[in-house]
């Protein structure tokens, strides 16, 4: 079974209508295992929280898409584990310690990191950690 970290940049797009959203829906519905950072779930929540601020979303709406989020068959792992090894990662490729936390969690399952974070995706995509690396758009369509 493959294995894959889904970033922030996908989740949101599973609650939200926006660009790659479509290819973003297909992920929570593979035959794979779904596995995020603990702190995920607060990187949703913020950008909801944002959302109902700018009077894009009403609080009710955001509080159904927390809610169903934590339906959704994720594999959560402890932040903890993986600070050491993508503070490394920062200090080497220059990411944010929060999206080198993505990369820290790949590596430690053998798995890929799926990203709508082109900035994100293109500055690793051609290193060494670039086979951990997997655009949004790069799945076929589920019949």
């Amino acid at each position: 079974m493959n294995r894959y970290v889904v970033d922030a940049s996908v989740g949101i797009k599973w609650f939200l209508p926006e660009i790659h959203s479509e290819a973003a829906s297909r992920w929570p519905r593979l035959n794979a295992s779904l596995h995020v950072p603990a702190f995920f779930s607060l990187e949703l929540s913020n950008v909801l929280s944002k959302r109902i601020r700018r009077n894009e979303l009403t609080p009710e709406e955001g509080e159904a898409m927390l809610k169903e989020l934590h339906r959704l068959p994720l594999q959560k792992h402890a932040n903890e584990r993986f600070v050491k090894p993508a503070f490394a990662l920062t200090v080497q490729t220059k990411q944010s310690l929060y999206d080198c936390l993505y990369v820290a969690l790949a590596e430690a399952i053998d798995g890929q990191v799926v990203t709508a974070d082109k900035k994100f995706y293109s500055s690793l995509v051609a290193s060494t950690y670039g086979r951990r690396m997997l655009w949004v758009e790069d799945l076929p369509k589920l019949k």
